[in-house]
């Protein structure tokens, strides 16, 4: 009876065991998958703070307050009426300009505060543009709070000028996103070009630029295949411009940007849609944003990552 009584508890541990186990399973991937959505989203949230930081900082792209061609010749900058090129905030009076020999060159007002690339400056320097190697000359006024630089676009140069007390930054509202998905964290593979390959790429003030094209990066979505060419512009990572069904329908109609990692062994990458971003145009009228190449107007709604902002809402 001992024996029979024995074996009869071993049957109802084992069942017991057997019972409980596939239980015990689903619950060990629920709480898996329930860590997993956390860390996606704790990884979210910080790429999020960061870009709002980026975009609010005293010279970030929400203090731009003016976009100034600078023809060939002689032209005076300030934010009093005869200068030729006109301040929005800053110096009645801040120098002059001259522009020959594709060169620019910049004579401080007498008497002005000014820095140039953060020290005094009183005498006058031929200026950098932000093509050059080491980044355009930086023009200080308003103990800082203003900066004026050198940017070059074709073979034409403008001036953009930044100020801290920027409406633009003092009144940021903030950045809206539709809900996160981790269907919008999509698996591509890229496609390599041959070496040196470029592609014209427009902006909004309407000149282009040749900008290496390294390759094209293929995802799929609803059994469709889409295509992206994707640009290199020297950074760590491969720089998308494109534009989706959402486009002027809830995100910014000239498109949104979004980072890749570059490739890994076959050619795999991670597309994470959820960090879709509005290029400086959507917060600004003074950037001089790409647009999206006709290569990469995708037939299909995005609906991740950021929205229009509010500013520029249509």
């Amino acid at each position: 009876m001992a024996s029979v009584a024995k074996g009869a508890l071993i049957f109802m541990m084992l069942g017991a065991i057997t019972a409980c186990g596939p239980k015990q399973d689903d619950a060990a991937s629920a709480e898996q998958a329930k860590a997993e959505r956390a860390a996606f989203q704790q990884e979210l949230d910080m790429v999020r703070r960061l870009r709002v930081t980026e975009l609010t900082k005293p010279d970030g792209w929400t203090s731009l307050v003016g976009l100034h061609w600078i023809d060939p010749g002689s032209h005076y900058i300030g934010s009093s009426a005869g200068n030729g090129i006109k301040l929005a905030v800053g110096p009645s009076h801040l120098g002059m300009v001259d522009v020959s020999q594709n060169r620019v060159r910049f004579v401080p007002e007498k008497g002005a505060a000014i820095t140039l690339d953060g020290q005094p400056f009183t005498s006058e320097a031929i200026l950098r543009a932000d093509d050059a190697p080491t980044g355009p000359s930086v023009i200080g006024f308003d103990d800082g709070k203003g900066l004026a630089t050198v940017i070059k676009r074709g073979d034409r140069y403008l001036l953009r000028v930044k100020h801290a007390d920027a409406p633009t930054r003092t009144g940021f509202r903030g950045v809206e996103y539709w809900p996160t998905s981790a269907d919008w964290r999509v698996e591509g593979r890229f496609v390599p070009h041959p070496a040196g390959k470029t592609l014209e790429i427009a902006n909004i003030i309407g000149t282009t630029d040749a900008v290496p094209n390294p390759g094209a990066i293929e995802f799929e979505r609803e059994g469709k295949t889409f295509r992206i060419e994707a640009l290199d512009e020297g950074e760590e990572t491969l720089f998308l411009v494109f534009a989706d069904r959402t486009s002027g329908h809830g995100s910014y109609p000239a498109g949104r940007f979004l980072d890749v990692a570059k490739p890994g062994v076959g050619g795999k990458v991670v597309l994470d849609f959820n960090q879709s971003r509005n290029p400086p145009c959507a917060f600004t009228p003074f950037a001089t944003c790409p647009l999206p190449p006709p290569e990469n107007r995708l037939d299909v709604a995005i609906q991740a990552g950021e929205k229009t902002y509010a500013h520029s809402a249509n």
